[in-house]
């Protein structure tokens, strides 16, 4: 980066879903918090019109200019930065696209990589942030968070669904946020955890299922809304179905699998007006209820989990003084997340990593979260 003057500094938080699992592409609830853990950009600016993008987490280096901007499989993590570039200038009046002359970015992320905590997201929104702030154009941030969105779905070709972006965009201290993914309306949720704290726990499984099955799930749900239509023709999608609905409707969905599909995400959307109002009480024992619900619902109906989160979870519940724990995630590896007593965590790390080697032969990674 040469030397410092004119270089500025942006971060991005990452998020944990605390509950609200693959309910996001079906139109429904959400109810993912922002973390302390997040991706840092040092940004300088250039004036040839150049984007140099560095990171402390990867050896890969790239250069692209403003003119010439494409997606290249070998480019790997910069897709993502490059995509939110090409977004960006898509977004803004081309007299203002001129504002956009080149930086070189470094960045540097505490996340941890494929742990399910959004790092794609985080380095997103941190990009698209400070592009736009360097360029001297404002922005809102909810259209930062749809422009993250479509960097990723369009550019890189991964069909994620807003909820990271929104969380990481949206996120507020010591809050929750409720969201409902077909409209964007959002509420905060405080999130006030007295003598508790949220673990996030990494099966340090590689991923390799988790792309394949997430899309074969999107499938499968698509496939259980055209088969309510039938019914009911004004169905816009799963999360507009109410429990009462569901289970009135449940005979027009033949198919056993895609039906267990549907009953996940019509109750999983349930959860978090629950878990919303759980939290609201303070009841901290019912919202660790809730979080157990889910996941067996994720293992039972939905068929996400597999053998290292299960070993994962179960290890979790048997610590005294955790009163909660679930899958977060697309599933398939990646991490759990559990409400474990402050006083207990020590306990909790060690009884889950001793219970999780001997069940799997590998070693978890434990994130106290803020």
């Amino acid at each position: 980066l040469g030397s410092v003057e004119g270089v500025r500094l942006f971060f991005a938080p990452g998020r944990v879903n605390l509950i609200g699992e693959h309910t996001d592409y079906n139109g429904g609830y959400v109810f993912p918090a922002a973390l302390s853990f997040g991706t840092y950009a040092l940004v300088k600016p250039r004036s040839d019109g150049m984007y140099r993008f560095r990171s402390m987490n990867f050896a890969q280096q790239v250069d692209t200019h403003v003119d010439a901007i494409e997606y290249r499989k070998e480019d790997d993590w910069a897709n993502y930065p490059k995509g939110v570039l090409a977004q960006l200038l898509a977004f803004v009046p081309s007299a203002e696209s001129s504002s956009f002359t080149g930086a070189d970015i470094l960045y540097y992320g505490d996340i941890p990589n494929g742990a399910g905590l959004s790092s794609s997201a985080s380095i997103e929104m941190v990009t698209a942030y400070a592009l736009s702030q360097i360029a001297g154009i404002t922005i809102p941030i909810i259209e930062l968070v749809k422009l993250a969105q479509a960097a990723e779905n369009q550019f890189v070709g991964v069909n994620c669904g807003i909820m990271d972006q929104f969380a990481v965009g949206m996120g507020k201290k010591d809050h929750a946020l409720k969201l409902n993914c077909t409209d964007l309306s959002y509420e905060y949720a405080p999130l006030r955890l007295q003598g508790y704290k949220l673990i996030v726990t990494n099966t340090n499984k590689r991923r390799g299922l988790a792309d394949s099955k997430y899309n074969e799930r999107r499938a499968e749900c698509e496939a259980g809304l055209h088969m309510l239509r039938e019914v009911k023709p004004d169905l816009p999608n799963l999360g507009a179905l109410s429990m009462e609905e569901w289970t009135s409707l449940r005979n027009a969905v033949k198919d056993p699998l895609i039906r267990n599909r549907v009953e996940h995400v019509v109750s999983e959307d349930q959860r978090v007006l629950d878990a919303v109002q759980s939290l609201a009480a303070d009841d901290l024992t019912k919202f660790g209820q809730l979080m157990c619900e889910s996941h067996g619902s994720l293992r039972g109906l939905y068929e996400v989990t597999g053998k290292e989160l299960e070993a994962l979870q179960g290890a979790a519940m048997s610590v005294e003084g955790c009163l909660g724990s679930r899958m977060t995630g697309a599933g398939f590896g990646g991490c759990t997340v559990s409400l474990v007593r402050e006083d207990a965590v020590d306990v909790f790390r060690r009884e889950v990593e001793q219970q999780y080697t001997v069940a799997t032969g590998l070693k978890p990674t434990f994130y106290v979260c803020d």
